[in-house]
């Protein structure tokens, strides 16, 4: 054998270990819905009339967002309680005081002019006399300084960042960026201080964090005077150890907080969802695996089986990634993950389909080279749809926030751990198959000596699917104004987390088991009630916005299950997912498309990739308006359907369009037309095999997977059926009608009937 199986074979087998090693040493973070986590009541303290409103909350908000985010806890909930009261969850935390500190920071930032000391001063509480716009503030080593007033302040701060020093010997310090506004007053700033002689106090900087100096450097000689620091950036220097440098990055990057906030709760909350309903996911993931597992091994025999053994590597790499990487899991991340075990198939199906038609296609063929000139053949397609999938992904997390960031994670992990599983694994147990003596003998047992069912009666009847594109384009217009009148006419439910709603704590004489009480209030007419323990004697219930009437039947509920519950807490809550979270998601998906429409026309041709960009446009209204006429919930579920749906949606086009090309190179003189035409028919066993392979686990997560995940599969079951549609009848009729637009416009003297065609 040649050395690069054995190398196969061996990086192989280093990945598995060291997952394994992994996945048994690291454990998972689960989310709140999977484990419960820490629950923190922040108040808002305002210190003016015109901050003592909603909007100062809201605004609040939106920073504690961003220090969560930098505290490196993924899939927080964050909301607004009443006018004043701001509700953390926050999963799987190790330090809650340590982070209850952090978030309770006011972080205002400034920074000073130094006019002198301030001789005499014991304590802030006895300050000198000063003149009006100066203050006095201790600096590091406890002397009083009199600062003038603030020239620069967070605002103008553009990020900053922890750094180590290990050359110039300063150790941990902070790297501080100015926006544009603040590069000009850093100069001036820095330059009014250069003319002060060295020692003079006038010489120093006043960097100050909640009234307190945290470093006062003087400026370096070079810096001449009135010229000052260009660049807009600077250093923040003490003695700093790691924790302390990034914590006070992540305060002066996340921002200054608009009003202060005060801890006045801290308390450990249980999981939103019950023990039956993660039992209930986990059997439907066994379920669907094994429906998988088996019609691939149907349909490739031993090449299905081994593939079969590369999926469970799979699920095996991307979970210990997870572990690895901090991740937090939760249930729908959960199913995702499951769901994307089924993608998986996708890269194994492309090679062995690839197989077959070698193997067919050879005088005196063999299952080993069939094999290799499949891997080599569908490289090309598997990497197209792999890297479209990895740039969505990257600008999720780069760009969104919350659970969506979070959702990109797992989506780039899936992505690599997949690819890994069928170029390096796959492969490696495939090579050393059919090098053995049996195989060589009995090459129908290797399940790529046969062409297939679909395949021989695509090969018979040769039909013409994309004789007339424009009425396969007219249909998927009509889908569309259809899915559009659902969301205009019926609108959409959107779900607490979008909307905001109502929470009720009660505190009870018996402890409440939370799955009675959820099957109570779902009898009672309110089935997307989250509750939550706290303790042995306290229920929270979480709902859409309530009249008093419907309040009352919640209490009622709670009382006949406890005996006897008093209302401790009954407030309004805002949106978890608060509009800056919405509109970063928003960007982040256009930017995607974009980035994705960019990549695909430098690899294929501006008309397959604003083809292939349209339909996944397409199949996302479509799904959306679906939910609108089926009156189901839009809600944080339905968010991470509809992510992956535009995750994997681009990757049937890819595949066929990568044919088109093919064929195309192949033989240029044909018809764009015709090779669409044959290149659809050709991946067509592909396209309903890893559909197949897809719909078992989809199907099982509807039926076996509870409420909770009813809705999830659904949508992911509507975006299978309609992404696998729109790229055979959507985004390749649109790219011959695009073809013959342009080639059209390339004759503009010719006269065009009616049917397309040129006289």
């Amino acid at each position: 054998m040649k050395r690069s199986p054995h190398i196969r074979g061996l990086i192989a087998l280093a990945a598995v270990a060291l997952s394994l090693y992994v996945a048994l040493t690291v454990p998972v973070h689960l989310g709140l819905d999977l484990r419960g986590g820490t629950q923190i009541v922040l108040e808002t303290r305002p210190t003016t009339a015109a901050d003592a409103d909603g909007e100062a909350t809201d605004r609040t908000v939106e920073v504690l967002r961003g220090r969560i985010d930098a505290l490196g806890v993924a899939e927080p909930t964050i909301a607004r309680s009443g006018s004043d009261r701001i509700v953390v969850e926050l999963p799987g935390l190790q330090d809650p005081r340590k982070a209850a500190e952090v978030l309770g920071r006011t972080a205002q930032l400034t920074f000073h002019q130094v006019l002198g000391t301030a001789a005499g001063v014991d304590d802030v509480s006895n300050p000198l006399p000063k003149r009006p716009r100066e203050q006095v503030v201790a600096d590091e080593s406890g002397q009083y300084l009199r600062l003038q007033a603030a020239s620069l302040t967070g605002k103008d701060v553009e990020k900053a960042a922890a750094r180590f020093d290990q050359q110039g010997g300063a150790g941990w310090h902070v790297t501080v960026d100015f926006r544009s506004s603040g590069e000009q007053g850093w100069a001036r700033l820095t330059g009014e201080a250069a003319c002060h002689a060295a020692g003079d106090p006038g010489r120093r900087v006043a960097i100050v964090l909640d009234n307190k100096i945290i470093s006062s450097p003087q400026v370096d000689p070079s810096v001449a005077c009135r010229s000052g620091i260009s660049g807009g950036s600077t250093q923040i220097t003490g003695t700093f150890d790691d924790s302390e440098a990034k914590e006070l990055a992540l305060l002066i990057t996340g921002g200054a907080l608009p009003v202060p906030v005060e801890t006045i709760e801290q308390r450990t909350v249980g999981p939103t969802l019950g023990a039956e309903a993660i039992t209930a996911s986990a059997w439907a993931a066994v379920i669907g695996t094994a429906l998988t597992s088996l019609f691939i091994i149907a349909a490739y025999r031993i090449m299905g089986a081994l593939a079969t053994v590369a999926l469970a590597c799979y699920g095996l790499i991307s979970y210990a990634a997870l572990a690895a990487l901090g991740a937090t899991l939760t249930l729908p991340g959960l199913a995702g993950f499951v769901l994307a075990i089924g993608m998986a198939v996708d890269a194994n199906v492309l090679v062995f389909e690839r197989a077959r038609e070698e193997y067919a296609s050879r005088h005196r063929p063999t299952p080993r080279s069939s094999l290799t000139a499949g891997f080599r053949r569908a490289f090309s397609a598997i990497a197209d749809s792999n890297i479209t999938t990895l740039i969505a992904a990257g600008l999720l997390f780069f760009l969104a926030s919350g659970p969506v960031r979070g959702f990109g994670v797992t989506l780039g992990i899936g992505v690599l751990a997949s690819m890994v599983s069928a170029l390096v694994i796959t492969r490696a147990l495939a090579d050393y198959a059919v090098a053995r003596p049996l195989l060589r003998r009995r090459p129908h047992l290797t399940g790529i000596a046969h062409t297939g069912t679909v395949r021989d009666r695509l090969a018979r009847t040769s039909p013409n699917l994309l004789r007339h594109p424009r009425r396969w384009l007219a249909a998927s217009a009509a889908a569309l104004v259809l899915a559009a009148a659902g969301i205009a006419v019926r609108g959409l439910d959107f779900g607490v987390e979008f909307t905001g709603g109502r929470l009720i704590e009660y505190t009870t004489a018996t402890p409440v088991d939370p799955d009675r009480a959820r099957t109570a209030l779902a009898d009672a007419g309110f089935p997307r009630a989250v509750v939550q323990t706290s303790g042995e004697n306290q229920l929270t219930v979480r709902t859409h916005h309530l009249n008093n009437t419907q309040a009352a039947i919640i209490t009622d509920t709670v009382t006949d299950l406890a005996h006897q519950a008093d209302k401790v807490r009954d407030e309004a809550i805002g949106p978890s997912l608060g509009k800056e979270l919405r509109q970063g998601a928003l960007i982040a998906l256009v930017v995607a498309l974009v980035a994705q429409l960019i990549y695909l026309t430098a690899r294929f041709r501006w008309l397959l990739g604003t083809s292939a960009v349209a339909a996944l446009a397409h199949d996302v209204v479509i799904v959306i308006g679906i939910f609108a006429w089926l009156g189901k919930p839009v809600d944080g579920v339905f968010l991470a359907a509809l992510l992956t749906v535009i995750g994997y949606s681009v990757n049937d086009s890819v595949v066929v369009f990568d044919r088109i090309r093919e064929l195309g190179r192949h033989d240029s003189r044909k018809p764009f037309a015709h090779s669409a035409n044959q290149a659809l028919l050709q991946t067509l066993p592909r396209t309903v095999n890893t559909g197949m392979g897809a719909a078992f686990i989809l199907t099982a997560l509807a039926v076996f997977g509870g409420d909770t995940l009813t809705d999830f599969a659904l949508a992911l079951l509507i975006g299978l059926v309609v992404g696998t549609y729109s790229s055979m009848f959507t985004a390749t009729p649109l790219a011959i009608e695009l073809h013959k637009r342009r080639t059209q416009a390339a004759l503009p003297g010719s006269l065009v009937d009616t049917a397309g065609s040129t006289p």
